[in-house]
């Protein structure tokens, strides 16, 4: 079968089979870039294999295109890497490899294009198309990858105990694929995951949370989570996810299955938003269940506290899959604490102090938390799904009619901790938090008003309650001003 080679590809390919002719080596265009090109999937990663050394040949190629890009060449691993039209193009060798039981690491010798190919992770990703003269453009597939992309089926080139137990992290790059693609796993091939589901210990947090992430990002990272599960991989990388799976009863008395609801959850998520921060959210939203689930005879099963206590977990989960310490952390602590806070609003009469409150808390991320609220409705009882619709549009409209009534949108209280400060003539201390706090809920209450004349005289007030007398005025402000 011949390759079709796209007009914008042709100068590409011509100069890098010139090249590979005038070094006298044979190349190859091989694996993801092939494979995308016959799913029909736009890519941008060209990978360039040649029988002989791909620094030189990525050399050659770099000396002959104007303007000469920057070539970067990792000489430990035998590549080179260049830019060229908006593609990433990277050059290596053919080669064998030979794993150590406790490493993912190969030792590395040249070898041949078949070589290469044995050691690939799918047979989908093995083909190659030649860049010989003798074949140019023909379709080289030792294992049936074209017949295995018509049927959708992720299958290994080699037996599949050795492909995962040489690299384990090929076990997630398959569930990965499968949730990206949409296709099935050999029932041979996903067996093995099973079976040497444990040599995943020797993979890196940060390759396997890289895969997570790229599962997070499909439209529906349910296929791939419930994947990790059947293999039981999902036990050992993320067992507080895999801990929320299964129904208890007692007299009669069930709960639903929390690991199918958060999976649920996401999907729906995926439908609003692309933000990944907010999907790792959605994942991690009811994390704390297990942890907090009690029976009581009368009310049956109850959660209470998982919110708070979920939000308590986030930062262990974090540390423990590399994932950033920082604002993003705080945000996803943020949704997890506060995804119950919107629809406990709409089951009972919502004041004005109760929405102030939310939206100080939410902040700018109030849009945010409501997608992830609407996303957590998943019953199947229209009539319920409806109300529950009905409550977070109202609750909405109230938002918006605080918001703009009070000038709540991304508040910030009048009385900073600087101005206590000044104001008392005092020091950081606990003092300016105990009044900087009166004054902010006395504004969130609706006992005063929000504006800086009103919370200023408020600041006096609480301050006198501790024994403290001003030396500036507001009037002092109004003229620093």
């Amino acid at each position: 079968m011949i390759f079709s080679i796209q007009p914008h590809e042709r100068k590409l390919f011509d100069l890098i089979a010139q090249c590979a002719r005038e070094i006298d080596v044979p190349a190859y265009v091989i694996g993801g870039y092939v494979r995308d090109r016959l799913l029909g999937r736009p890519t941008k990663d060209i990978d360039i294999v040649c029988v002989g050394d791909g620094i030189e040949l990525a050399s050659r190629m770099a000396s002959k295109l104007t303007p000469s890009p920057k070539l970067v060449v990792y000489r430990r691993f035998g590549t080179a890497m260049l830019r060229y039209d908006g593609m990433e193009v990277e050059f290596v060798g053919a080669r064998k490899e030979s794993y150590q039981m406790d490493s993912r690491k190969p030792d590395v010798e040249s070898g041949s294009l078949q070589d290469d190919q044995n050691r690939r992770d799918f047979t989908i990703n093995a083909l190659a198309v030649s860049l010989n003269a003798a074949d140019f453009g023909q379709i080289l597939d030792p294992f049936g990858g074209l017949e295995h992309l018509e049927q959708k089926l992720l299958k290994t080139p080699l037996e599949p105990g050795k492909t995962f137990s040489d690299d384990p992290l090929r076990m997630m790059r398959a569930i990965r694929f499968a949730n990206q693609l949409r296709f099935t796993i050999d029932k041979t091939t996903f067996n093995a995951i099973g079976k040497y589901k444990d040599r995943i210990h020797i993979i890196s947090k940060e390759r396997i949370t890289g895969e997570l992430e790229r599962m997070l990002r499909t439209p529906k990272p349910s296929i791939g989570f419930n994947l990790l599960f059947d293999s039981g991989l999902l036990h050992l990388i993320m067992p507080e996810v895999a801990l929320l799976q299964g129904v208890e009863d007692r007299q009669g008395k069930g709960h639903k299955d929390n690991f199918y609801h958060t999976l649920e959850v996401l999907d729906n998520l995926c439908q609003r938003s692309s933000n990944i921060w907010l999907r790792w959210a959605a994942l991690l939203h009811d994390i704390a269940k297990p942890a907090t689930k009690k029976y009581h005879p009368e009310t049956g099963w109850t959660f209470h506290g998982h919110e708070w206590k979920g939000a308590n977990m986030v930062p262990r989960i974090f540390r423990k899959m590399r994932l950033p310490l920082d604002s993003k952390m705080d945000y996803v602590q943020k949704m997890v604490r506060l995804h119950l806070r919107p629809i406990s609003l709409t089951k009972e009469e919502v004041t004005d102090s109760a929405v102030r409150r939310l939206l100080f808390d939410a902040g700018p991320d109030i849009e945010d938390l409501m997608m992830l609220c609407e996303s957590d409705i998943t019953t199947k009882n229209p009539r319920k799904m409806a109300r529950y619709l009905e409550g977070y549009q109202y609750l909405k409209e109230r938002m918006a009619e605080v918001s703009e009534a009070d000038r709540m949108r991304l508040w910030q209280p009048p009385i900073s901790g600087e101005i206590i400060m000044q104001t008392f003539n005092i020091e950081p201390s606990r003092t300016v938090g105990i009044i900087k706090t009166a004054v902010r809920e006395a504004i969130l209450d609706g006992v005063i008003p929000n504006d800086f004349e009103t919370g200023f005289q408020r600041m006096l007030a609480e301050g006198a309650k501790l024994g403290l007398k001003p030396v500036k005025t507001v009037a002092d402000f109004a003229q620093d001003a």
